[in-house]
C-alpha cells in the first residue's frame, strides 16, 4: 500500500546508523478527537488496487512510512512481498492469502494451558523486543476534566500477516496478561477511526484463542479487501439493540456497534469488556475483531461503513499450532480472512473445507447457548 508524505513523517523513522537506535527514543503520535472519523470512509467502487491512490490519514502515513522503513532495514523475520490472494467461490466471500513464510518462521507459541494464565516475566514478552521494532507511542491529546488514557506502543509484528501488521501494546512494563482491558480496546477502536483506509482492522486473541504471547496486545493490519463481517445481517438479542447475534458464516458471533466517538463508544467499550471478562473468568477462549461496517440489522450490504463493528466469538480452547490444517483459526479467520500456509492448500482450498475447519473450533451448541444467555443477562443489567 502506498503512503503519502507529510511534514511529520521523518520523526517516526529510525536513524540511518543502527548504532543510534538504542538512544533514539520512542516518538509520540498524539491525536485529537477531531481526527477520529466515523463516517465517509468507503471502499472504491472499482478494483481494490485503487486504495493505493486514496489520501491516507496522518495516522496511516506515520504507520506506513515507519513500517516500510523497518521492512527495508530487515527487522522482520521475512520480507513481505505482495501476497497471492483469491476470493474463494461461494456465498461467504472468504479472502484467502498464501503466506508460506509466516507459517514457517513465526515464533512458536508459549506454553499456555489456561485462558486465565498469569503473566510470566521469564517467558518472551514485549519488554524484550529490539529498539527498532517500536514505531511510536500512541496516545490522545489531553482533554480537560477527562481521565488521562494510558500510552500504547505501536510495534511491528515481526511475522506479518499483511501490510502494516502491528501490535498495540499498552504500557508493557506493567506486565499485563493477555486479558482484554478497556484502555486497550479503546485504543484499538480509535486506531480504526484514525485510519482513512477502509481495510485497516484491529483484533484480539485470548489465551486459548491462539494468542502466542501472554502479554497484553492487540493486532492491527491493512487488508485491501472487503470481509463478510462488515455488513453481515444480525438479530438483536436484547430489546434496546445493545447486543446482536451475527448468524451468517464464517461463524456466529456477538456483534457490538458504535457510531463513533463519545458516549456510544464508551458504552461499547464497557459492554464488550464485561463480555470478555465473563468469558475469561469462565475459562472460555475468544477472539475479537474491530472493523468499519454497517449498523446492525437485516442488510447484508458491506458498502455502507457508517460506524465501527466489534465482533466477539466464543470458541473452543486451542493451545499451540495445528500444523496439519490449511490455516489456524483466530481473529482474522473468523472474520473471513484466511492466511494459508502452503501452496498446495492455497490451490485446493474450498469454501466448504474452510467452513469445516472453522466449525471444528466453535463451542458445542449447548455451551454456545449458555454463553449467549449469560451475555444477554449481563446486557440486561446495564443502566438504562
Amino acid at each position: 500500500m502506498a503512503g503519502t508524505r507529510d511534514s511529520n513523517e521523518t520523526s517516526y523513522l529510525l536513524p540511518p546508523d543502527s548504532k543510534d537506535w538504542e538512544g533514539h527514543g520512542i516518538p509520540d503520535f498524539v491525536y485529537r478527537q477531531k481526527e477520529l472519523v466515523p463516517e465517509g470512509i468507503q471502499w472504491p467502487r472499482n478494483a481494490p488496487s485503487l486504495l493505493d491512490t486514496l489520501p491516507l490519514s496522518r495516522f496511516d502515513s506515520a504507520l506506513c512510512s515507519a513500517w516500510r522503513q523497518r521492512m527495508e532495514l530487515g527487522l522482520f523475520r521475512y520480507h513481505l512481498g505482495e501476497l497471492q490472494t483469491q476470493t474463494l467461490p461461494g456465498a461467504v466471500g472468504f479472502v484467502a492469502q498464501l503466506n508460506v513464510e509466516r507459517g514457517v518462521q513465526r515464533r512458536r507459541p508459549q506454553n499456555i494451558r489456561s485462558v486465565r494464565q498469569a503473566f510470566d516475566p521469564e517467558q518472551f514478552n514485549f519488554n524484550h523486543i529490539r529498539p527498532g521494532e517500536v514505531l511510536f507511542r500512541l496516545h490522545p491529546a489531553p482533554i480537560p476534566g477527562a481521565l488521562q488514557q494510558e500510552d500504547i506502543l505501536v510495534v511491528i509484528n515481526v511475522s506479518p500477516l499483511e501490510w502494516g501488521h502491528v501490535l498495540l501494546v499498552p504500557e508493557p512494563a506493567r506486565g499485563l496478561p493477555q486479558r482484554l482491558l478497556p484502555g486497550a480496546l479503546r485504543a484499538g477502536v480509535e486506531a480504526v477511526l484514525l485510519s482513512s483506509h477502509p481495510g485497516f482492522r484491529v483484533g484480539f486473541n485470548s489465551l486459548g484463542g491462539l494468542a502466542s504471547v501472554n502479554h497484553l496486545h492487540l493486532h492491527g493490519y491493512y487488508l485491501a479487501h472487503r470481509l463478510p463481517v462488515e455488513g453481515a445481517p444480525s438479530e438483536p438479542l436484547d430489546p434496546k439493540g445493545r447486543l446482536h447475534l451475527l448468524q451468517a458464516p464464517p461463524a456466529p458471533g456477538f456483534l457490538f456497534y458504535t457510531s463513533g466517538p463519545g458516549p456510544s463508544l464508551e458504552a461499547l467499550i464497557s459492554r464488550v469488556c464485561r463480555a470478555t471478562d465473563y468469558l475469561t473468568d469462565h475459562d472460555i477462549a475468544h477472539n475479537l475483531f474491530v472493523t468499519r461496517g454497517s449498523p446492525p440489522g437485516k442488510t447484508s450490504s458491506s458498502s455502507t461503513l457508517t460506524g465501527v463493528r466489534v465482533i466477539l466469538w466464543a470458541r473452543k480452547s486451542s493451545f499451540g499450532i495445528k500444523d496439519g490444517e490449511a490455516f489456524n483459526v483466530a481473529l482474522c479467520e473468523l472474520a473471513g480472512h484466511l492466511p494459508v500456509k502452503t501452496s498446495q492448500d492455497f490451490s485446493s482450498l474450498t469454501e466448504a473445507a474452510a467452513l469445516a475447519i472453522i466449525q471444528d473450533c466453535l463451542l458445542p451448541p449447548a455451551q454456545a447457548e449458555e454463553v449467549q444467555s449469560a451475555l444477554v443477562a449481563l446486557t440486561a443489567q446495564e443502566e438504562p
